[in-house]
């Protein structure tokens, strides 16, 4: 077992139910169920074990289908994972303006941000090593470098990079004051009701479910979304554009989800929506199979960090958005 930082995790006694179980089917039950902080999957609870991450009694237990005796209880270590420092790839880039001090980028659906577990290679990041020579701010760390907000992978559009410390700390200031000025598009289930409005909430982590954020009553983050329905398309769905005061994660995808508007393509917060059946069947298909959340990042504005200049880029929908718009027209 390596010397590098480890979070240490001990069990609760095997009861009489639980003897001769796996030792791999147990500890992922545990972490999965107990430690919900710290969700793990069983592949990687039999990588510990080989590596020898898991002991009972300062013995090491390195066999996954070693079977389990009552009241015995397991020490589990898990490693901290290592930083891995991303690496200049030449991916082309969709640059809207460039200077010395920022690049803004149409980002498109399916390229991550930056590199993350299981996402190492094809991120902005990689292609910003690329284009910029490693000529961006380090404020960001080094798995950040330049990354003053983010857009989900799914989801297209406009995003600022810093390419200095000083217009990294001006950008960020902005969006932490919330002065930057953003509008969304997104296609969504229904019509909502009113059809502009406001939609805010603390939004936080599900505490059912890691992978999703959710509204809460309490904790979690300010979040507020102003919208506004565009067009409404026979058979209940519509265009709705969105302006953000705050910028959390998933905002737009659980405010508009929580008016009973979750977006097309959006298999994380898609609710089972009655009125997607009254779409004729190859609409259905169609939407059934659009690969991403519809969410286009369409207009970006702030001031410049260096000239106090005010800066506003549009763009236009990408060729996936203005298909999926032209077939709800068509039908």
């Amino acid at each position: 077992m390596s010397g590098q930082d480890c979070n240490i995790f001990f069990t609760e006694p095997v009861s009489p139910e639980q003897k001769g179980t796996r030792l791999d089917k147990f500890l992922s039950f545990f972490l999965e169920h107990i430690c919900k902080e710290y969700p793990i999957s069983r592949n990687q609870v039999q990588r510990l074990i080989k590596n020898g991450y898991v002991t009972c009694e300062e013995t090491e237990i390195s066999d996954c289908s070693f079977k389990i005796k009552e009241g015995d209880v397991y020490l589990v270590q898990i490693p901290e994972p290592e930083e891995a420092e991303p690496m200049p790839e030449n991916i082309p880039l969709d640059i809207v303006f460039e200077d010395n001090d920022l690049l803004v980028v149409n980002k498109p659906a399916g390229m991550t941000v930056h590199p993350a577990p299981g996402a190492y290679h094809g991120t902005l990041v990689n292609a910003l090593l690329y284009h910029c020579r490693n000529n961006l701010s380090g404020i960001g760390g080094v798995k950040r470098p330049g990354i003053v907000h983010r857009i989900d992978k799914e989801t297209s559009g406009l995003l600022v990079v810093a390419k200095n410390d000083l217009a990294h700390q001006k950008l960020s200031e902005q969006f932490f004051d919330h002065s930057v000025e953003r509008t969304y598009y997104a296609v969504v289930y229904g019509v909502p009701n009113p059809l502009e409005g406001i939609v805010s909430g603390n939004i936080g982590r599900s505490r059912f479910d890691r992978k999703k954020m959710a509204l809460l009553k309490t904790g979690g983050k300010h979040a507020v979304t102003h919208y506004k329905t565009l067009d409404c398309f026979k058979h209940s769905a519509s265009l709705v554009q969105c302006n953000l005061e705050t910028g959390r994660t998933h905002q737009i995808r659980v405010h508009l989800s929580s008016i009973g508007c979750s977006l097309i393509g959006d298999k994380l917060y898609q609710q089972n929506h009655k009125t997607a059946l009254k779409f004729p069947l190859e609409v259905r298909r169609f939407l059934d199979t659009f690969p991403r959340q519809a969410l286009h990042a369409a207009t970006l504005g702030f001031i410049h960090p260096r000239s106090g200049k005010k800066m506003l880029f549009q763009t236009d929908y990408p060729e996936d958005f203005k298909e999926l718009l032209q077939v709800l027209h068509n039908m």
